[in-house]
């Protein structure tokens, strides 16, 4: 590779980190042809770009990159492959499903939206982290909550109201 496709490749890493808010390196070495494919399959049906990427390039655009990346460099060892999705547990979900089948791929760290998480057994805690949509979505229900029991009491209590009434005015 020259030194010119070096630097244009570096130039679209940079340009691809920039344009994610959520970036998975994973090591999907020990997957054979089959597999490989099924997870490509996998990762175009949710939404997630898949790409095989050379550590020192890689390593280079983060340098150039204006987000700060903190330890994620020190895991460009061996094998990487970097996932790009627009919600931060998606490619968390994706792995765990796709391990079912396979002891791979191999979470090797992650940026979801400026925090940093590092080594595979932080895949259980990215799985859990909710998508803006699922944030917003308790929000909504937590308060229609309230207004939804003033509602229901408002509409009991009516009936009891007027049943009250019924019988008082029935004594008289």
């Amino acid at each position: 590779m020259t030194r010119e496709e070096k630097a244009t490749v570096i130039g679209d890493l940079t340009a691809q980190l920039a344009d994610a808010p959520n970036i998975y390196l994973a090591d999907i070495s020990g997957l054979n042809a089959v597999d490989t494919s099924n997870l490509r399959r996998a990762c175009f049906k949710a939404n997630i770009k898949l790409a095989v990427v050379k550590n020192t390039l890689l390593a280079k655009a983060m340098e150039a990159s204006d987000k700060e990346f903190g330890e994620l460099p020190t895991v460009l060892k061996g094998n990487t492959s970097m996932m790009l999705s627009e919600t931060g547990n998606g490619p968390a979900k994706l792995i765990k499903d796709f391990r079912k089948k396979s002891n791979r791929p191999l979470l090797k760290g992650a940026f979801i939206e400026e925090a940093i998480f590092i080594g595979d057994e932080t895949l259980d805690t990215l799985v859990s982290i909710k998508s803006k949509e699922e944030v917003i979505g308790d929000i909504i229900g937590l308060l229609q909550s309230p207004a939804k029991n003033v509602i229901s009491g408002l509409k009991s209590g009516g009936g009891k109201l007027a049943g009250i009434l019924k019988t008082l005015s029935e004594r008289e």
